[in-house]
């Protein structure tokens, strides 16, 4: 079993049946661990911040947690408006991103970024 499958089974037993956004080389796994998933539907979007805007709705109109996806870097800070909009208004939602390894953080990297820091000041919990 790969992590990525046990990571569906872990959304599934939490009751997840959407997640939002779009599929990259980072996360490309995931995705197709979700295939596999008879439970959780993924939703392509055009735009990683329609997949936090609709993680967010879904979160408020269902009291469930709304999930969304997103690759590293842009993709990642394409979210943020979305997820800091779910955290003031209170929504459950689970924001999850690829990541460049830790090899790349002090190098020219232009898909690097320190994510977890970056939404640190509009969540609950960025790790």
């Amino acid at each position: 079993m790969k992590a990525t499958d046990l990571m569906v089974k872990c959304l599934e037993n939490e009751g997840v049946r959407y997640i939002f956004g779009i599929p990259g080389e980072e996360n490309i796994d995931l995705v197709h661990s979700l295939a596999a998933s008879e439970q959780i539907e993924f939703v392509t979007v055009r735009h990683e911040q329609g997949a936090a805007f609709m993680a967010d709705v879904y979160g408020r109109l269902t009291g469930k947690a709304g999930v969304c996806l997103a690759t590293l870097g842009p993709g990642a800070t394409n979210l943020l408006t979305g997820i800091g909009d779910a955290n003031l208004d209170h929504a459950p939602v689970v924001a999850i991103t690829g990541q460049a390894g830790l090899e790349r953080m002090h190098k020219e990297s232009h898909q690097y970024i320190d994510i977890v820091a970056m939404f640190e000041p509009v969540t609950k919990w960025s790790i």
